[in-house]
């Protein structure tokens, strides 16, 4: 169910692979979204048992409807009926579990241990030149953290995520460090390279896992699901974390 977990004096977080669920078909089976047309009642007894592991109460949960935005939402009471439209959470509230939700972009969690703030951000193209995990660490220091550490969990790599020419170098323009190739010669970005610097760049300690473990969505498909290798029909991974009570 965890493709890594840890747990620091005051905060639990951890990164979903796709197994131990009940979703079947091309979301077997820990698929935490509905709207790639998974049945949503098997996506909500995944996110239970995710959530759970984690130990952690489901009526605790908090996700969103990500947007590939820079939006980050304070999460200060119960969850809401309907999800925030962002693409990061932070809280400073015990007992809240942050969810993230990923088919390739990056699942970054955030923690201030000592402060006892966490947060969690999406991070795809779009939200790494828009800076979203440099905005969720700022968000998390107006909740009182200081000493932040992110963790950047399992995406696909720059070895894999092909795109056109024009695009890697407007992006490579603003973001040198994201310029990447593929294995097999073509243009590329590596997105966790970029944010790991935006975040470096505002005082964060970044723990880049899918690198340190040599992880890749992509080239995975036992453990990960993928949008670029299935399509519409990609489950979702997820990036937890709270604050014990």
């Amino acid at each position: 169910m965890f493709a890594y977990e840890e747990s620091l004096p005051h905060v639990d977080l951890a990164f979903t692979d796709r197994q131990g669920g009940v979703s079947t078909g091309p979301w077997a089976s820990l698929n935490l979204a509905a709207s790639n047309g998974d049945d949503e009642d098997s996506v909500r007894r995944n996110v239970a048992a995710a959530v759970q592991a984690l130990g952690g109460d489901p009526a605790e949960a908090w996700l969103m409807r990500q947007v590939h935005g820079a939006e980050v939402h304070v999460v200060d009471g119960a969850p809401d009926t309907v999800p925030p439209e962002a693409d990061a959470l932070v809280t400073a509230r015990p007992g809240a579990v942050l969810v993230v939700r990923v088919a390739d972009c990056l699942p970054i969690v955030l923690a201030d241990d000592e402060a006892r703030v966490v947060g969690v951000a999406h991070a795809g193209r779009r939200g790494v030149v828009l800076d979203v995990a440099a905005a969720t660490a700022e968000a998390m220091r107006d909740l009182g953290a200081r000493q932040i550490s992110a963790w950047i969990g399992p995406r696909i790599c720059g070895r894999c995520y092909e795109v056109p020419e024009e695009m890697r170098g407007e992006v490579a323009a603003r973001l040198p460090v994201a310029w990447a190739e593929t294995t097999w010669g073509t243009p590329a970005l590596d997105l966790a390279a970029a944010a790991a610097e935006q975040l470096e760049k505002v005082g964060v300690s970044v723990h880049d896992l899918a690198s340190e473990h040599a992880v890749c969505t992509y080239e995975d498909e036992e453990r990960y699901f993928s949008y670029r290798r299935q399509g519409e029909k990609s489950g979702r991974l997820g990036g937890l974390v709270r604050i014990r009570p």
